[in-house]
């Protein structure tokens, strides 16, 4: 096998005429130098170089390996180059996806905050809720994902695979029409909506939303679904139902003509940031983990 340190001696002692010479260039000795070059002779098998007298030139396969020298020392250059600047975030690219709410809340924070701090780091963004943002990790179609999954739910995901980042517990929410019974409650137990109207959520949230019910006694008559967070704020602000969403998609939207009430027992969703092990020593993908995890904490 070649090797590059061999190929920047053979260069050197083409260029000046001498292993003397090379060795003054490189900043070594003269016998390393002949080392080196007869290291490279055995790697390839013939000789590179024809010693007569104090003349020193090249064979016709040190003249091919010369010439071939050139580029590929100029190619592990640039590569050293840009993998330094990936190493020190002076480039990079992340490949990001978020569930919608969490794309409209903690996203931009933590990207203009990542742009400030490392302007050479590129960051795309695509939306896509659990579980098949994870899936589109494992499958490498993204290097971060943000992701959720609520306390105790059944059948909850397994990310042991994964490194997982904790970034907030975000609990779910009572919407009601401004005028509705409840509007001036502080709190709501969910029993109490049992005969409600109800517009549900993504399908992710759907289904938590017929299971807190269920645990409470009764099955939510659903008129209306939508995984827009703002036509659910917008319907029950038309008065058509009542609704549960997360605290962080109601901060998403700007709620006009609705009440936010507390939910009795408390149901929670914990918002994570996950990577692959592999993934998660990349600076960049680091970088982006970090400034999610600290907007999170504002």
């Amino acid at each position: 096998m070649i090797e590059a340190r061999h190929l920047r001696v053979l260069r050197a002692v083409a260029t000046t005429g001498s292993f003397s010479a090379a060795a003054r260039e490189l900043g070594c000795t003269q016998p390393a130098v002949s080392q080196q070059m007869k290291a490279l002779e055995a790697s390839v098998g013939t000789p590179l170089l024809i010693r007569s007298g104090r003349e020193m030139r090249l064979t016709q396969a040190g003249e091919a390996l010369v010439r071939h020298a050139t580029g590929i020392l100029a190619g592990l250059t640039a590569a050293e180059e840009e993998v330094a600047a990936i190493a020190g975030l002076r480039a990079g690219r992340v490949r990001l996806v978020s569930f919608p709410s969490g794309s409209s809340t903690l996203v931009p924070t933590a990207l203009a905050a990542l742009r400030e701090a490392h302007p050479g780091t590129q960051v795309s963004l695509e939306e896509a809720e659990p579980p098949r943002s994870v899936e589109m990790l494992r499958e490498g179609d993204c290097d971060v994902a943000l992701a959720f999954r609520y306390e105790g739910a059944a059948g909850a995901e397994e990310w042991d695979d994964l490194v997982v980042r904790p970034l907030l517990t975000d609990r779910l929410v009572g919407l009601v029409p401004e005028r509705h019974r409840l509007a001036r409650a502080e709190s709501v137990a969910i029993g109490e909506l049992a005969e409600e109207p109800w517009i549900a959520g993504c399908p992710r949230c759907r289904g938590q939303l017929v299971e807190v019910c269920e645990t409470a006694g009764f099955t939510p008559r659903i008129d209306f679904a939508t995984d827009d967070y703002p036509a659910v704020v917008g319907l029950v602000g038309a008065g058509l139902g009542v609704a549960v969403l997360p605290q962080l998609a109601v901060e998403s939207v700007r709620p006009r003509g609705v009440r936010t009430v507390a939910l009795e027992p408390a149901v929670r969703r914990e918002i994570v940031a996950l990577t692959l092990p592999d993934l998660a020593q990349v600076p960049a993908v680091s970088a982006t983990l970090e400034k999610l995890a600290t907007t999170a904490g504002r």
